[in-house]
């Protein structure tokens, strides 16, 4: 992780530790919505891309991702001069989309209910003789999106007693566990694509379900979770947490208030705590809202449902 650290010092952004009361109490905002490419995801993908042999960085990277893990890998590749190739849904957001071909990645779409992204990269990736690399199945990225943590340790001087974070596939959340081993770290998820959260209780990966309900959360619609972040998870304790719709948009417009622009998955976290999901135990505690891509037109609509 420390070495994960280092690469990234001086790429990434040090994102600020924002400090809000709530109920009387202190509560701080990891805002890796402020990230380069609005998100979390640009740490793991440069953690990873860095370290491709020069040989093999002519044939360039593969990545599935709905946007976020997208933009992450394709602007570490541009900066390391290396081509991308980005295997999206269709019906990803489109400033997700955008902002991925904007970086110059070669984007192929594919249909999210009937076709495996995992299965359509690994294809490209073996016939281009690219380096696939997954969003969240992967020590190097894992360790890149840990180095928040090791953040958090420098910009509060200790670690937070508890850290409450978005989980889709577990890089994030596994990260932050390896980083902050002292820490209760609880993951949240949309209700009904809360596959982490019922693993953990069962103690066993339990995949979401064929008609899993429509959620605006896209960057956290992960069928499986992987054996490595789960297990990281499990070993550290973590619980999980659903969150309702409602409570997610509810959460984007108190950010709002507080100056920051944070996507449906980047809220939930911030859901779990304000809907008092969360104990109000006293517990210092600090919450990650991990990313801020979210169409216009429908942040403006979240907004105006609180007027």
């Amino acid at each position: 992780m420390v070495a994960a650290a280092e690469r990234v010092r001086g790429v990434v952004n040090r994102t600020p530790l924002i400090p809000f009361d709530l109920g009387g109490r202190r509560l701080w905002i990891k805002a890796e919505s402020l990230q380069q490419g609005g998100a979390f995801k640009f740490r793991g993908a440069y953690n990873r891309l860095v370290q491709i042999p020069d040989e093999a960085k002519a044939a360039g990277v593969v990545a599935f991702s709905s946007g976020n893990h997208a933009q992450g890998v394709a602007r570490a590749a541009k900066m390391l001069g290396m081509p991308a190739v980005i295997v999206m849904p269709s019906d990803a957001p489109k400033v997700k989309m955008e902002g991925t071909k904007a970086l110059g990645a070669e984007v192929v779409t594919h249909d999210r209910r009937t076709e495996s992204r995992e299965v359509i990269g690994a294809r490209i990736a073996e016939e281009r003789g690219a380096v696939l690399v997954p969003s969240f199945d992967d020590v190097d990225v894992i360790e890149g999106q840990g180095t928040i943590g090791l953040e958090i340790i420098e910009q509060l001087g200790h670690a937070p007693a508890r850290l409450v974070t978005p989980c889709g596939g577990g890089g994030l959340s596994a990260g932050l566990a390896l980083a902050l081993p002292d820490t209760e770290i609880i993951i949240t998820e949309p209700a009904g694509w809360d596959d982490m959260t019922r693993s953990l209780m069962g103690g066993e990966i339990v995949e979401v379900a064929a008609d899993a309900p429509d959620t605006a959360c896209d960057a956290l619609q992960t069928r499986r979770v992987a054996d490595r972040t789960f297990g990281a998870l499990k070993a550290a304790g973590a619980r999980g947490i659903a969150v309702t719709e409602a409570e997610h948009r509810a959460a984007m417009r108190f950010a709002f208030g507080l100056g920051l622009v944070v996507e449906p998955g980047g809220s939930v976290a911030l859901a779990a705590v304000l809907s008092g999901k969360v104990p109000d135990d006293g517990k210092e505690t600090v919450i990650i809202c991990s990313g801020g891509n979210v169409d216009p037109a429908d942040y403006a609509r979240i907004l105006e449902e609180g007027l």
